[in-house]
């Protein structure tokens, strides 16, 4: 056999077991995995590489492999969580025979500590991102619900004023609470901006060149 017919055999195979439905609960699981992979690579990559050349200082390769450390550990991390949750998930409704939502919350509560309970800058980023939209989430729910009255007018002006003036306040007299990324760019937008020598460092570089 010719080895374009090895090939077009083997990809029929792939196809059919594709296809098989006794399959599938394994086959998303492992989908999963991989989406998971490849979504914190997109995510990651174009956030490490702007943080790294605007706040990291050093030589590029070792900013290039800050950046592919960062990138690798958030696509490493999401895969394995993706992978994690969705076997949890399979294997409760196989013993229960149904599926509750108790089971989403269980499979992502120990895939959470099992992957995003380790203290370090990309899992406090993600867990923060995640903290922000489900306080969101959990207000309108709460509206839906009927557990609080529906705002007579739209509440998103009282959360800026005080996200901003929370947030500012800690910056200038409890930054050792706030996250670094955040602190590195509160300082580069207000206490970098404070001091100049000349025209070099006023308008075109932040600090002077050495």
């Amino acid at each position: 056999m010719e080895w374009s017919g090895v090939v077009k055999t083997v990809i029929y195979t792939i196809n059919n077991i594709l296809q098989q439905e006794k399959h599938r609960a394994a086959l998303a699981i492992l989908k999963g995995f991989r989406n998971g992979a490849v979504y914190g690579a997109k995510i990651r990559a174009p956030h490490a590489l702007v943080m790294t050349f605007l706040f990291r200082s050093g030589s590029l390769k070792s900013k290039l492999k800050a950046i592919a450390q960062a990138t690798y550990t958030h696509s490493r991390n999401l895969a394995f969580f993706v992978f994690t949750y969705k076997g949890l998930q399979a294997l409760q409704q196989r013993l229960q025979g149904k599926s509750l939502q108790s089971h989403a919350f269980l499979a992502a509560c120990f895939g959470g500590w099992l992957v995003f309970g380790d203290n370090n800058n990309i899992n406090s980023q993600i867990n923060m991102y995640l903290l922000s939209r489900i306080l969101f989430a959990l207000s309108r729910l709460a509206v839906e619900k009927g557990y609080i009255p529906q705002p007579k007018r739209d509440p998103f002006p009282l959360f800026a004023t005080l996200v901003w003036g929370i947030v500012l306040w800690l910056f200038e007299y409890y930054p050792h609470t706030l996250q670094p990324s955040l602190q590195s760019s509160m300082t580069y937008l207000y206490h970098d901006s404070n001091v100049w020598h000349n025209v070099n460092d006023f308008l075109i570089y932040n600090k002077p060149r050495t």
